[in-house]
């Protein structure tokens, strides 16, 4: 039988939210490289990204959202400050643009999945009232402006 999605907490929809547009920047990415867009504007996007969105996301993560899981399930953690510091040294990053974008596309991906698969979910289960009111306190959902000097992928 297939499982009904968990609702997620309203504490954590604006993580969520933020993990939709980072699941864009993979679709992005995938969209210029199928238009056969220079890959320098593809970057000059993704580096704008990473540096307004991404590092404040994971920095909130880190800080006061991964911090919950505290028990065995560490593992979880684990793994994500792993995809966490891949993906800033892909971004980091100045050899190869197509392979590099191309990394950060498929990780960028798959660490979002595993965090509103696995992760978030194990948050869910074992978060007091008292987390999920400092999460919000601390994370007021702020309105996505994105990039538009450059719509390769349109």
């Amino acid at each position: 039988m297939h499982q009904k999605p968990q609702k997620r907490h309203k504490a954590l929809q604006p993580l969520s939210r933020e993990h939709h547009h980072g699941l864009l920047l993979s679709w992005k990415i995938r969209a210029g490289f199928s238009k056969d867009v220079n890959p320098k504007r593809i970057r000059a996007y993704a580096d704008w990204f990473f540096e307004h969105h991404l590092i404040p996301h994971f920095e909130l993560e880190e800080m006061h959202i991964f911090p919950i899981l505290t028990n065995d399930e560490n593992d979880l953690v684990k793994r994500a400050l792993a995809d966490h510091r891949r993906l800033k040294r892909l971004f980091e990053e100045r050899e190869d643009d197509i392979k590099t974008l191309s990394k950060i596309e498929e990780e960028l991906d798959k660490h979002i999945r595993f965090e509103e698969r696995v992760l978030f979910p194990e948050i869910q289960n074992v978060a007091t009232e008292e987390e999920f009111l400092q999460i919000e306190k601390i994370h007021q959902p702020e309105q996505f402006t994105d990039n538009e000097k450059d719509v390769f992928w349109k």
